[in-house]
C-alpha cells in the first residue's frame, strides 16, 4: 500500500492512498506521526493532518494489516501567525466580529497566517488578500450575518472612460449585480484556507432561500466567491448552509480543493456545491458534498461571456470524492458558452443523486460551447436515478422553452450551435437505478460525436419510480429504460451489463455508427 502527499502547507498535510478502491478503503488503517498514534481505524483514501509546525520535517507511518509504510515530508515556511482575538474578535456567536477578522487579514504580512481559534464568529462578508493563509481551527465557525443589507453589492460590470469593462458580480453565467459572499476573493493570488473549522452561510436563519429566483436589488451571495484569482487552495474546512452556490471560482486558475466538506439541506434552492466557471487547472480531491442542487457543476458562462472571452473550464481532475443527494453528481453546464475540456473523474462514489454524469446544453449557447475529452473511470453509483445524461435540449429558464430550443428537426449550424465531443465511461457499477441507464440526446444538426462504455454494470431497483430522464420539453416519464441514444455519431459498447430494465437494453436512433462486443 503506497500513499503520497497531495498538499503540504505550513501547518498541515494531505495524503492520498494509491489504490483502485473507491473513496473508502476496504481495510481500516492507523496513522502515526513521528511514532505517535494520531489516527485510528481510518477508512478513506484521503486523510489530512493538522496542528503541525512550519518549516519542520515529519515522519508519517501508515499501518494497514500489520504492514507499515513510512513517508517523510517537510512543512512550508511561515513568516508570522496572528490571531483574530488579538484584534478584538470575541467569537460568542452574536458580537459582530467582521472588523476584527478583516483587520487581521489586512495586517497579515506576506506568507503569514491568520488564525481563527475555537468560537463562533458572527461576520458580514470578509475580503481576502494575496499571499497569506487563513486557518480555521477545530470548532471555529465563521457564521454569516442574517441581514441582507449587511452584504455589499458587487456590480456586474464597471467601465472606465475608455470603455474598458471589468466584472465583479455575476449570476448564472451573466455579469450582474450580486451580493458579496461571506468569503470573497477579488484578484488575489497565493491564498490558502485551511483547518477543521466551518464557514457557515447561515442561510437557514435568513431569507435567502425564500423566493430564491427573484432578484431583490441584487442577486444572492455565494458562501465563497473567487473572482479572477490564481493559486488558491482550500483544505479541510466545512462549508455549509449557503445562500446560493456554495463555492464559486470564477475566471480563476490553479485551484486546489482538498479534503473539504460541502453541506446544504437537500431541499435548499440552487445550492450547488462547487461550481468552477471559466477556470483552468483544478484539482478536486477527497471532497465530500451533499447539497440541494448539483454537487459539482462545471460552467463557462452564457453567450455574452463565452463569445467575449472564449475562456474554457479546462484541465480538471475529480478524484476520490463522495457526492450525495443533489440533482447531479458531476454536471457540465448549462452555462458553458466558453467551452469545457479535459475532465478526468475517477474513484468517486455517487449516492442518491438524481443523475451521475449530467451534461446540459442547448441551441443558443454558441459555437464556443464545446465539450471535449471527458472520461469517467472506476466509479460507483448507488440509488442514482439516471446514471448518465447528455442533453442538448436543456429547457430551464424561459428562453429554454421556445421552439428554437425544443424543435427536434434539423436547424442550420451557426454561431449559436453548441458542440459535444467524446465521452468515455469505464469500470463503472450502478446499483438501484430507477429512471434510465443512460440518456443521450444530441442535436440533429450537430450530433454528439462519440459515447463509449467499457466494463459498465447497471442494475435497476425493483420498486423504481417513473420520471423524466432529462430536463427537456416534449418527452414522457419513463421507468427502467435502458441506454437510449439519439443523434450520436458513434455509440460503442464493450462488456455492458444491464439488469432489471423494461424493454430493450439499448435503443439506438439516428446514430451513424453502433459498435458493440
Amino acid at each position: 500500500m503506497n500513499y503520497n502527499a497531495v498538499l503540504v502547507t505550513s501547518r498541515s498535510v494531505t495524503f492520498e492512498l494509491e489504490n483502485k478502491e473507491i473513496y473508502f478503503t476496504n481495510d481500516k488503517y492507523n496513522i502515526y506521526l513521528d511514532g505517535e498514534l494520531i489516527m485510528e481505524n481510518q477508512n478513506k483514501n484521503v486523510f489530512s493532518i493538522y496542528q503541525l509546525s512550519p518549516d519542520q520535517e515529519y515522519e508519517v507511518t501508515l499501518e494497514i494489516n500489520d504492514h507499515k509504510v513510512v513517508k517523510k515530508f517537510k512543512t512550508l515556511n511561515e513568516k508570522v501567525a496572528i490571531n483574530v482575538k488579538d484584534f478584538g474578535a470575541v467569537g460568542d456567536g452574536s458580537t459582530d466580529d467582521t472588523s476584527a477578522v478583516q483587520a487581521a487579514i489586512l495586517s497579515c504580512p506576506e506568507d503569514g497566517r491568520v488564525v481563527i481559534p475555537e468560537g463562533n464568529y458572527y461576520v458580514r462578508p470578509i475580503f481576502l488578500k494575496s499571499n497569506m493563509t487563513l486557518e480555521l481551527e477545530e470548532n471555529a465557525v465563521l457564521l454569516g450575518s442574517t441581514h441582507r443589507d449587511s452584504y455589499p453589492i458587487l456590480p456586474g460590470r464597471i467601465s472606465d472612460k475608455e470603455d474598458i469593462e471589468f466584472y465583479l458580480g455575476t449570476w448564472e453565467g451573466t455579469p450582474d449585480d450580486c451580493h458579496a459572499s461571506l468569503i470573497t476573493g477579488l484578484y488575489v493570488e497565493n491564498v490558502k484556507i485551511i483547518g477543521l473549522g466551518k464557514i457557515d452561510g447561515n442561510a437557514q436563519n435568513a431569507t435567502w432561500w425564500e423566493n430564491a429566483k427573484v432578484k431583490r436589488k441584487s442577486w444572492r451571495p455565494r458562501t465563497v466567491f473567487l473572482n479572477q484569482c490564481n493559486n488558491i487552495t482550500l483544505q479541510g474546512v466545512t462549508i455549509q448552509n449557503s445562500p446560493s452556490w456554495t463555492l464559486h471560482p470564477y475566471f480563476s486558475n490553479d485551484l486546489n480543493f482538498i479534503d473539504i466538506n460541502i453541506k446544504n439541506p437537500s431541499n435548499s434552492p440552487n445550492t450547488d456545491g462547487l461550481d468552477p466557471e471559466s477556470c483552468k487547472n483544478i484539482n478536486i480531491i477527497g471532497v465530500n458534498i451533499s447539497v440541494g442542487d448539483d454537487c459539482i457543476a462545471i460552467k463557462s458562462g452564457k453567450l455574452y461571456m463565452g463569445q467575449t472571452f472564449q475562456k474554457k473550464s479546462e484541465n480538471i481532475v475529480i478524484r476520490n470524492c463522495h457526492m450525495r443527494h443533489g440533482h447531479g453528481a458531476v454536471v457540465l453546464g448549462s452555462e458553458m458558452s466558453g467551452g469545457i475540456a479535459n475532465l478526468d473523474v475517477r474513484q468517486c462514489l455517487f449516492e442518491k443523486t438524481d443523475r451521475g454524469l449530467r451534461i446540459k446544453t442547448r441551441r443558443g449557447r454558441g459555437k464556443y460551447a464545446t465539450v471535449e475529452n471527458v472520461s469517467f473511470t472506476n466509479i460507483k453509483m448507488e440509488e442514482v436515478l439516471t446514471p448518465f445524461v447528455v442533453n442538448m435540449f436543456y429547457h430551464c429558464d424561459p428562453d429554454g422553452k421556445v421552439q428554437y430550443v425544443w424543435d427536434k428537426n434539423p436547424l442550420p449550424v451557426d454561431d449559436r450551435t453548441p458542440f459535444l465531443g467524446e465521452f468515455h465511461f469505464e469500470d463503472i457499477e450502478c446499483s438501484d437505478a430507477q429512471v434510465a441507464a443512460g440518456y443521450f440526446y444530441g442535436l440533429p444538426e450537430q450530433k454528439i460525436k462519440k459515447v463509449s462504455f467499457k466494463n459498465v454494470k447497471i442494475h435497476f431497483a425493483n420498486d423504481a419510480a417513473s420520471n423524466k430522464p432529462a430536463m427537456m420539453c416534449h418527452i414522457d416519464p419513463v421507468t427502467k429504460l435502458g441506454i437510449y441514444a439519439n443523434n450520436v455519431e458513434t455509440v460503442e459498447l464493450n462488456n455492458i451489463e444491464i439488469t432489471g430494465q423494461e424493454g430493450e437494453k439499448v435503443i439506438i436512433e439516428n446514430c451513424d455508427e453502433y459498435i458493440k462486443d
